[in-house]
């Protein structure tokens, strides 16, 4: 069950598979949409807060921020604006006018960011409803001036903090805690101060608010950036040398909601379907309405005619592409094709993770990869041939018959350009390779325990079908009950050294994305089949179940509790952020070696 933007702002105030590769079917695109409604263009004004690109642009690189002399400093502040459509625009701005840059840090280097929470109260559903936690928390009321943000737990449509995904951090106030920290509009500038582990993996990481309840709206807003850890072509050295493009995936709100799908689409095997908030379910046929659009490096690709981007490029030359999955909702499974033929591309990371197999890199070529929310990839592409130009593409992912519309779309046009400018960031030609691992490599390691957690999907009202759905994730011998950030009492404890298997099943017909803050894992099984994959993920999709299954879609996942910097309260949860903020989430207790 998806949600609109506005909805989810209720749902947060009341509080197979398409697999681990992808699937495959065919894009095609027309020109811009004729029929693009009026409201949809913001006023100058709205462009200055929060600027984006018109559609069909080039594709703009990110801002780099780089740490020198082993520290980042950085200011940011986070605003939003409300659009004459009634959606509402968030960013992350620099000083000097930068949207949501990039932040590049090496292994052992300080961070010190000091974020400004300039949020508004303009949701324009918000003063409707009543609170969610109780006096402090609710969207209307004014955020009480706290004066430690550290443990407000305050929860507003305006109060925000930052998750940095995939990073191996301290749950702790100041670095990557999200269960207390809420920072206020009238709060002074917030600093997070945090070393970056001297054996943080080189690979691509990103950003984002993670205040319950409304992570989606702020995210969805465009509330997102990447971070990337260098020295990839340490455990890659075929990397070395290779530009590098970072391009972010998001969604948004449809900017055209009422048109019908283009002429060039075959006729729809069946009839669109919409849930009770209005948003594109999955219709099981790859064409149709999407359920929300895609952008790219905030270049938007609209619905119905998705006229893309454009990626100019040398001729025939190879890259490095970071591509990050930062949409709320919106499964990616993406494809390069030139002529209409799919090119094999090298995959080199996912999930922030350079692939290793018996301590050597590895690298799989394939002609798709999928991307779940949250997820990343960084993979070696080679430009089209003079004259040609390609195609970057996202093909349809089947979401299960309650998951949302993800359908074949074409995002960006890759044009073939000897006056292609130089791109800002190259990787080092020289390099010394990484480290040798010091732990034994996660497969060879035997669990303490198995554990098994199970996805659930329950209409809040059984008697209205179209009454907000409730979303749970629950641990088998525990009740269902929907997460409550100011409960505390965690789901789950564990000890730092431990490695524990834990069977993820999905009893409902959406596909979801598990997803753990400060580790990452190992994929052992996929309903009961053992895999072999040479890379460890933070996030994974467990398919969605059909009535006719005779049991309950799974993955097997070996966690790694083995890092000292794992100590402490975290959570756990699925990645559509509309069902993280639905209750789908729980807690995780990491305790010291020895400590009862």
């Amino acid at each position: 069950m998806n949600f609109s933007q506005s909805s989810i702002r209720r749902q947060a105030i009341r509080i197979a598979c398409f697999g681990l590769i992808g699937l495959c079917a065919v894009v095609s695109w027309n020109g811009m949409a004729e029929n693009k409604a009026p409201s949809a263009q913001p006023s100058a004004a709205q462009i200055d807060l929060c600027p984006r690109p018109a559609v069909g642009s080039a594709v703009p690189e990110p801002a780099d921020v780089r740490s020198s002399h082993g520290v980042l400093k950085l200011d940011l502040t986070i605003r939003n604006v409300l659009e004459k459509d009634g959606s509402v625009r968030y960013c992350y701005m620099t000083p000097s006018g930068a949207e949501s840059p990039t932040l590049r840090v090496h292994p052992g280097d300080r961070v010190e960011l000091r974020l400004k929470n300039d949020l508004k109260d303009i949701e324009p559903d918000a003063k409707a409803n009543g609170p969610i936690y109780g006096p402090i928390c609710s969207a209307t009321a004014k955020p009480h001036k706290v004066s430690n943000p550290c443990d407000s737990g305050v929860m507003t449509a305006t109060s925000t903090n930052l998750h940095f995904h995939g990073m191996t951090m301290s749950p702790v106030c100041h670095q990557d805690d999200v269960l207390k920290t809420s920072i206020q509009p009238s709060d002074p500038v917030f600093e997070y101060n945090f070393v970056v582990p001297k054996d943080e993996p080189p690979g691509l990481y990103w950003y984002h608010p993670h205040v319950h309840g409304f992570s989606s709206v702020q995210v969805e807003g465009g509330a997102s950036g990447a971070l990337i850890v260098e020295g990839i072509e340490r455990a890659m050295p075929e990397v070395a040398g290779l530009p590098e493009r970072v391009l972010v995936i998001r969604d948004q709100d449809l900017l055209n909601p009422n048109a019908p799908p283009n002429k060039s689409e075959p006729p729809q095997l069946t009839k669109s379907q919409v849930d009770s908030d209005g948003d594109a379910q999955n219709n099981g046929t790859g064409f149709g309405k999407p359920s929300k659009d895609l952008s790219v490096n905030f270049v938007t690709v609209p619905y119905p005619n998705y006229e893309p981007a454009t990626i100019r490029i040398k001729p025939g030359q190879k890259q490095l592409w970071r591509v990050l999955n930062s949409s709320s909702v919106t499964y990616l499974n993406l494809a390069l094709l030139y002529q209409r033929k799919p090119q094999s591309i090298g995959i080199v990371a996912i999930d922030g993770v350079p692939e290793q197999k018996d301590g050597k890199g590895v690298i799989p070529w394939v002609d798709h990869i999928g991307i779940p929310p949250g997820s990343r990839v960084e993979f070696i592409m080679n430009g089209p041939p003079a004259g040609e130009t390609g195609l970057l593409v996202t093909r349809w992912v089947d979401t299960g018959p309650a998951g949302e519309n993800d359908p074949n779309r074409a995002l960006a046009l890759i044009k073939a350009d000897p006056q292609a400018p130089e791109l800002a960031s190259t990787l080092p030609t020289a390099h010394t390779p990484l480290p040798a691992a010091k732990l034994t490599p996660l497969r060879d390691v035997k669990p303490v325990r198995t554990r098994k957690l199970f996805f659930t999907e329950v209409q809040s009202n059984p008697n209205d079908p179209n009454s907000p759905t409730d979303f749970y994730i629950t641990v088998e011998g525990q009740k269902p009950k929907l997460f409550d950030p100011h409960n505390g009492m965690p789901n789950i404890t564990v000890h730092q050294g431990d490695v524990e298997d834990w069977i993820i099943e999905n009893r409902s017909p959406e596909l979801h994305a598990f997803h753990i803050h400060q580790i990452h894992f190992l994929v052992m099984e996929v309903d009961g089949h053992p895999v072999d994959e040479p890379f460890l993920r933070d996030t994974v999709n467990v398919p969605y179940y059909k009535s006719t299954e005779l049991s309950y879609p799974s993955v097997r996942l070996r966690m790694d509790f083995r890092d000292p910097h794992t100590v402490g309260t975290f959570v756990y949860h699925c990645h559509l952020l509309e069902h993280e903020d639905g209750g789908m989430m729980g807690i995780v207790r990491v305790l010291p070696r020895g400590k009862k």
